[in-house]
């Protein structure tokens, strides 16, 4: 039989632990490259001054990625996750046609 010292303890344990994988699994995330298949499909540009205003004609001066609601990094960040990258790392100063503005 188990304790309650014991449960608690291993409870705490495994929830430290939980948390350690998930920050590494995090810190570890992939750069998406403007050649996956995502990225195409959005038309992700790493830099969004290399846009194609024709061929994307939503895409505006100063739409970019750190601006955008999708955008899971700080504002001050070089990059961040992004929810419609599939959790990859994308430029901070990147875009797609995804992008909406960050409320």
């Amino acid at each position: 039989m188990t304790s309650r010292r014991q449960f608690v303890l291993l409870t705490s344990t495994a929830a430290g632990l939980l948390s350690s994988f998930s920050l590494s699994a995090h810190a570890q995330a992939a750069k998406l490259q403007e050649s996956d298949p995502q990225a195409l499909a959005l038309g992700y540009k790493e830099d969004a001054n290399k846009v194609d205003a024709k061929k994307y004609p939503a895409f505006a001066a100063g739409h970019i990625c750190s601006g955008c609601a999708l955008y899971q990094g700080k504002a001050t960040d070089v990059s961040g996750a992004c929810g419609a990258m599939a959790g990859k790392l994308v430029s901070a100063k990147g875009w797609c046609i995804a992008w909406a503005k960050k409320a």
